[in-house]
C-alpha cells in the first residue's frame, strides 16, 4: 500500500482486534515507517515496531490500547 493507505486501513481495521491484541500493516511505502508510529501517538495506540512478513514485505505492528 502507498501513502496514505496504510494508516487509513489501520484505522479502519483496528476494531477488528480486541484491546491488547496486535495488528500488522503491510506497506511497501517507506513513509509508513514514519506515518504508522505518528498515527499511534495521535490515536493513543502502542506502536510495537517493524518486522517483515515471510515473503519479505515490511510490516508495522500496533497493539490496540483502546
Amino acid at each position: 500500500m502507498m501513502c496514505p493507505m496504510p494508516v487509513i486501513e489501520l484505522a479502519r481495521h483496528l476494531a477488528d482486534v480486541e484491546v491488547g491484541e496486535l495488528i500488522g500493516v503491510v506497506a511497501h511505502d517507506s513513509a509508513a515507517a514514519v506515518d504508522v508510529p505518528a498515527w499511534c501517538r495521535m490515536k493513543g495506540q502502542d506502536y510495537v515496531g517493524a518486522d517483515v512478513t515471510d515473503d519479505g514485505a515490511p510490516r508495522y505492528v500496533v497493539r490496540r490500547l483502546s
